[in-house]
């Protein structure tokens, strides 16, 4: 009882104790704030990740692709009707995205997706910018120009749909005034057209000009752009929308035979339509891929039945096939599964595959989601360990510190350890004193350290931006770099327990060299001047 009562007595009245809490509170706040950024940033690097695919994906390693995918989906239903939730077909072909209005042109990664079937197995449809606004307007079917036009009593309108669609919006969005301002910035294209009535007063008539909101221009298909494809990121992390929603792009692309050879047509052009943007919040993807309508890709690439020159037509084709798996299977467990039905299913075919699909066959892999984004994950995942560990070693001063504090409280308590062994204390006994004073010590530092370094996270972002209005130079976390606009601001409460426990472990290693002196003073020689 004595090692508690007098280690809690000189935490309070021993002034050099607050040294020891200080460096154990700092070192705590430093570690924790590193891994509350650098593991929201994994999460939430891991969580887009995911939104980018479904949970299981087979995938043609070829780019021609790989036929009778229509039938292993049947086949799939049939044999897993408790694994399978959805699946959908997806192309991926490259080529170069074109702004005919000012010439802009980039390469791109062109895919062709089933928009209603692709935002049911990943989280795609989230982070459409247009579809937040004007809900169920986001759609990949040729359509026409809308363009904003002026009513008889001086009012901006938009098209009937897009008004009402809208109007859905501004009821869930009523108290988010910095969305309304967003969305006040939309931009549109204003009608050329003047449109003109006449109203009679008396014996004169007055005429009204005013152009109605309407929707001109020949229709074409419509396209939904990566947002860093087209649109630079602001400091704020907005983008700066010069296109006005159905502009003319232009995407070229080139198709490729079953036997992965050039067909010898000339470059595909695709005339399509801006209709939306996406952030998926990983810049890869953001900015180089556009994607279109699946069955419209399909077919400019050939990759639907052609005519054979010995009669026939050949299969259509996709480069992927993405499922979607009912809740609580594991991913290993489906991808396993999914995986020996492909198998079952290529022996079913038989004799009928021709040489260039039972080629293309033999490229077909199955992933999970994880499986294809592990390298990248995996990337960021060492990078925090990294970071924590080089933290971690900077800390480790801390455990130094506690030694030569704890090492000057031994010598200056000589006399008090004297009395206490005299009075019958072991050295075991005196050693354990220290030990539990230099818990008490790592204890309060990392409550105190815990404490600041959340408040610290919590509030970070506000910092940065304290910072950034007094220099800009000073903003460390700029949204035009990152994949998401704010620094990562969420503590776990594992984070704060491992680190308030190794806290107290430290200080107890630190405090293990002096408590082990103190245990072997002679009470003799303790008392010897007294």
């Amino acid at each position: 009882m004595y090692k508690w009562l007098l280690a809690i007595r000189y935490l309070h009245t021993k002034l050099i104790a607050f040294f020891g809490i200080a460096s154990v509170t700092l070192c705590v706040a430093m570690v924790l704030v590193v891994v509350s950024v650098m593991g929201g940033f994994l999460d939430t690097i891991r969580a887009r990740a995911r939104g980018l695919h479904s949970e299981i994906v087979v995938d043609c390693r070829s780019q021609q692709g790989f036929p009778y995918y229509d039938e292993f989906r049947a086949f799939l239903q049939d044999k897993m009707p408790g694994v399978i939730r959805l699946s959908t077909p997806a192309i991926y072909s490259y080529g170069i995205v074109r702004v005919p209005a000012n010439k802009y042109t980039k390469f791109a990664r062109i895919l062709g997706i089933r928009l209603n079937e692709y935002v049911q197995v990943n989280d795609f449809g989230a982070e459409l910018h247009y579809q937040h606004f004007y809900p169920g307007t986001t759609q990949l079917s040729p359509q026409q120009l809308p363009v904003a036009g002026v009513t008889e009593d001086g009012a901006i309108r938009l098209p009937t749909d897009l008004e009402a669609a809208n109007a859905v919006w501004r009821r869930h969005a009523k108290d988010h005034l910095e969305e309304i301002r967003e969305f006040d910035q939309q931009p549109f294209a204003a009608c050329p057209y003047p449109y003109v009535t006449a109203t009679q007063r008396g014996d004169r008539v007055y005429s009204v000009h005013y152009e109605p909101p309407a929707y001109l221009d020949a229709a074409h298909p419509g396209a939904i752009v990566g947002a860093d494809v087209l649109f630079d990121r602001l400091p704020d992390g907005k983008f700066d929308r010069y296109l006005v929603r159905g502009a003319l792009l232009s995407l070229t692309t080139q198709a490729l035979s079953p036997a992965g050879t050039l067909t010898g047509e000339p470059p595909i052009n695709i005339p399509v339509r801006y209709i939306d943007d996406s952030r998926t919040g990983i810049y890869e993807i953001d900015s180089t891929s556009v994607y279109v309508d699946f069955d419209l890709l399909q077919h400019k690439l050939a990759m639907d039945p052609q005519p054979l020159t010995e009669g026939g037509f050949t299969r259509h084709r996709t480069t992927q096939l993405l499922i979607g798996i009912n809740p609580g299977i594991a991913l290993d467990t489906a991808r396993d599964a999914i995986a020996a039905a492909w198998q079952d299913f290529r022996a079913s075919l038989g004799s009928e595959v021709s040489a260039d699909d039972s080629m293309a066959l033999s490229f077909v892999e199955v992933f999970t989601w994880e499986d294809l984004q592990r390298p990248f994950i995996a990337a960021v995942e060492k990078e925090k360990w990294l970071v924590t560990i080089l933290f971690g070693l900077i800390s480790g001063v801390a455990i130094v510190l506690i030694g030569c504090i704890f090492y000057m409280i031994v010598e200056k308590k000589t006399k008090d350890i004297g009395i206490l062994k005299s009075l019958g204390a072991s050295s075991s006994g005196i050693s354990a004193l220290f030990i539990f004073y230099a818990a008490a010590v790592g204890f309060t530092g990392a409550i105190l350290g815990s404490a600041l370094g959340t408040v610290f996270v919590w509030y970070i972002n506000d910092v940065q931006d304290l910072l950034a209005r007094l220099d800009p130079a000073l903003r460390v976390w700029s949204p035009d770099i990152y994949s998401f606009d704010r620094i990562p601001n969420e503590v776990k409460r594992g984070d704060i327990v491992w680190i308030g426990l190794a806290a107290i472990v430290s200080s107890v290693v630190g405090s293990l060299l002096p408590a082990t002196i103190a245990g072997r003073v002679w009470p003799v020689e303790a008392l010897r001047y007294e």
